[in-house]
């Protein structure tokens, strides 16, 4: 049983809940925790989309500094990997996935967000990578994912001054997609995962894994992997059922069945 991070599922949609209140810090216990969250998601098969949650205050606000501080060097050797795998689980979850983003986002936390495929934030939401200021860098994918989204000089820029990224900013560089009010911000997000429910599971999973990976490599090994994740669909039944329904009804009229 989890003590600060639970996975929710209702109606298709699995909420990935952290709650240590006050802020949501990122504790080797919580990184654990949220990798076994998004391990589970991942593999059940009630779950077509999932939502990252911090609640209505705050999504979190980085690392446990407190505990960080002590970790020597060999410590932290050891403990990067764990932390970076934490965070990588989301970014594996081979599933459409959301960040509700509320109040701060920040450090680990930002690093949390960036690892989901969308993010939705509320109008007074703060995002951010203030490492530098405590004399190290981000350590969980903040070099990596929010260069390969907004920019290296834009990254840049965020990284290496510490500072914080307001909501509209956020939405205007591309690194939030949709702000909101405050209070509609998990109900925004649920929304638009669930019009992922029922649909062709597998389908929406290669597409994923063809722009994921292809982001990672050069455009010849990308187009390779869109060819034979296009190719393998071809194996399923969702396929036989979306071009069936196609050519009886017409177009968006398929029932998926996931297989």
């Amino acid at each position: 049983m989890s003590d600060f991070v639970r996975l929710e599922v209702e109606g298709g949609i699995g909420t990935i809940r952290l709650d240590r209140p006050p802020m949501n810090p990122l504790s080797v216990q919580v990184q654990e925790e949220i990798r076994a969250a998004a391990v589970e998601a991942g593999d059940r098969r009630d779950v077509a989309a999932v939502v990252v949650w911090g609640g209505d205050k705050v999504f979190a606000a980085g690392a446990d500094i407190k505990e960080m501080q002590t970790m020597s060097y060999t410590d932290m050797v050891d403990r990067s990997v764990a932390l970076q795998a934490s965070i990588t689980a989301v970014a594996r979850i081979p599933k459409p996935t959301v960040a509700a983003v509320t109040g701060y986002a920040l450090g680990g936390g930002c690093e949390l967000a960036l690892a989901c495929d969308f993010r939705v934030a509320a109008d007074d939401a703060k995002l951010g990578q203030p490492e530098i200021l405590l004399g190290i860098i981000p350590g969980a994918g903040g070099t990596q994912r929010l260069s390969r989204l907004v920019g290296s000089s834009r990254a840049k820029d965020i990284i290496f001054s510490g500072r914080f990224v307001a909501a509209q900013e956020a939405l205007a560089i591309g690194l939030v997609d949709r702000v909101v009010p405050a209070g509609a911000v998990y109900a925004t997000a649920h929304d638009w995962m669930a019009t992922f429910v029922g649909g062709p599971a597998y389908a929406i999973r290669a597409a994923k894994e063809a722009v994921d990976r292809g982001l990672e490599s050069d455009l010849e090994t990308g187009l390779e992997i869109e060819r034979m994740l296009f190719a393998g669909l071809f194996a399923t039944r969702d396929r036989e059922t979306g071009m069936a329904s196609f050519v009886e009804k017409g177009p968006g009229k398929a029932t998926f069945e996931g297989r």
